[in-house]
């Protein structure tokens, strides 16, 4: 099974144009593709619906969209009534098996003043996948407040973790005339963290490595999949910043439920993937 995560920066690449082909091309071939920044009605990319460009791009997939943020600034049209043209901006989850099921977790946030600060979340899609039942997630986390991401980190844990005890979407469902849903262990969060390795919020995603014995493997922490699989070489990147390059870094991830572990057999980052200020990270489980 091959995954992809990849934050679109809205089908605009580090070239300044927007170009949605780029963008399914990079991702085109993986069975499950997590999708970040994804948006309808921005002024950014000409008021693009990637939603359904990328559903036209890529037919063979299953897709589900979560927005995180929806404005409408009260645009109207050429008759003078509401043009209904909303700002959206979330992500996107595409998958070659049905999509049962799915929710958006939105993150906590703060109202900061001095910067932008947009709201985030996480898009939860129950996949039927072959070797069964799969939780996966697209995520996009704060992307200048540690202190937020921290919050942001812990609150998705929780739900996550809760997932079976709260049920997903529907429990009972034999009222409404539809087949009780799965409710699997086995999760995969994919997206930007927008985070470095070791930091500390990446710790509380991770848990705090024994400073003898060094990380361990256990049920209540996700697994890094940089740490598996010989993992990627020292100073890959995941984002660049053409305007200040000394803050370019890895901030992209995969993270797997501790019993998938085992089942990742490599994660790689594509260097070469141009639609976007990221680079697509992808994995691959046995």
């Amino acid at each position: 099974m091959k995954l992809v995560t990849y934050n679109t920066q809205y089908g605009v690449g580090r070239d300044a144009r927007y170009d949605l082909d780029r963008i399914a091309r990079a991702v085109d071939g993986a069975d499950i593709v997590s999708l970040q920044e994804v948006t309808r009605n921005f002024m950014r990319n000409d008021m693009a619906d990637m939603v359904d460009g990328l559903a036209r791009l890529l037919p063979d997939y299953f897709h589900v969209y979560g927005v995180a943020m929806d404005i409408d600034f009260g645009m109207l049209g050429t008759d003078g009534k509401p043009a209904n043209k909303r700002l959206q901006f979330g992500n996107m989850v595409l998958s070659r098996w049905p999509i049962v099921a799915s929710r958006n977790l939105l993150l906590p946030r703060s109202k900061r003043l001095s910067r932008g600060n947009l709201q985030r979340s996480a898009l939860e899609a129950l996949i039927m996948a072959p070797s069964g039942p799969l939780r996966v997630y697209s995520v996009h986390t704060d992307h200048v407040s540690q202190e937020e991401r921290i919050a942001q980190i812990r609150h998705l844990k929780e739900r996550v973790y809760a997932f079976a005890a709260e049920g997903g979407v529907l429990t009972g469902a034999a009222e409404y005339g539809f087949p009780e849903l799965p409710s699997p262990e086995e999760f995969v969060l994919m997206g930007d963290f927008n985070m470095v390795p070791g930091s500390p919020e990446h710790l509380v995603m991770t848990g705090v490595p024994d400073p003898v014995e060094g990380p361990q493997i256990v049920a209540h922490h996700p697994v890094d999949a940089y740490t598996l699989a010989g993992g990627v070489p020292d100073g890959s990147v995941s984002w660049t910043d053409t305007t200040h390059p000394e803050k370019t870094r890895l901030i992209d991830y995969v993270f797997v439920q501790a019993n998938m572990a085992a089942r990742v057999t490599s994660v790689r980052i594509d260097s070469d993937a141009a639609g976007s200020d990221h680079q697509p990270v992808w994995v691959e489980l046995a």
